[in-house]
């Protein structure tokens, strides 16, 4: 796999990208959104969280990357996706061609589920109105949706990840592509082949988006 750079990539620290009156605009939006957050205490997952995580990258991105809920790396963080899978994430990021700063990175909940385990209904009910309110400040072209949480939470019930992956969906007249998580590829390495032909769909669809402006 080392062909499509999963392997040798660090982490790359993020900077702001915004140049434009317009994208300073969506930063100062978003941080609106943040501040609205505040020292949330609207599930019990503010209990055990040492941070919250709320994302990060260019706010006026075409390509946005929605995770399922921050790891034990995130949380004493406070940055999404920097551990293992973040790393991965990070490297098809740059095999994509682009910079980690210039997408944008979210997950469905902004705190630690204690364990790591999956967030349950009522905190992604909870934290949905803050992602979809990051959705519709960032206006992406595409979101690649990583794995059977988060996909879930955007599209609804279309099914499990292994059916609905790179396959083409809607959402408010956003792309959406579903993808399987990074942690899911760190233990079924053999799907990064998988995950690379949609990452190559999610290509050709910014591609004819920016042909039709």
């Amino acid at each position: 796999m080392e062909t499509l750079g999963f392997d040798k990539l660090p982490l790359e620290v993020p900077e702001t990208v915004c140049n434009d009156e317009f994208c300073l605009l969506k930063e100062a939006a978003l941080k609106q959104v943040l501040q609205e957050i505040g020292d949330c205490k609207r599930c019990r997952l503010s209990l055990e969280r040492t941070n919250i995580v709320f994302g990060e990258g260019d706010a006026d991105a075409d390509l946005m990357f929605i995770g399922e809920a921050p790891g034990a790396d995130e949380d004493k963080q406070g940055r999404p996706f920097v551990g293992r899978a973040g790393q991965l994430l990070t490297r098809l990021i740059n095999k994509m061609g682009f910079k980690r700063e210039e997408v944008y990175i979210a997950n469905t909940v902004k705190c630690r589920p204690p364990g790591n385990r999956k967030p349950s209904a009522d905190e992604i009910f909870t934290c949905n109105p803050f992602l979809k309110k990051q959705i519709s400040i960032i206006k992406p072209i595409v979101i690649m949706t990583l794995g059977d949480v988060a996909t879930k939470t955007i599209l609804g019930d279309v099914g499990n990840i292994s059916r609905v992956r790179g396959k083409k969906f809607d959402y408010e007249g956003i792309t959406v592509v579903p993808t399987f998580h990074p942690s899911y590829l760190l233990r079924n390495a053999s799907k990064k082949w998988d995950t690379w032909n949609d990452a190559q769909l999610v290509l050709k669809i910014l591609e004819e988006a920016k042909r039709n402006i």
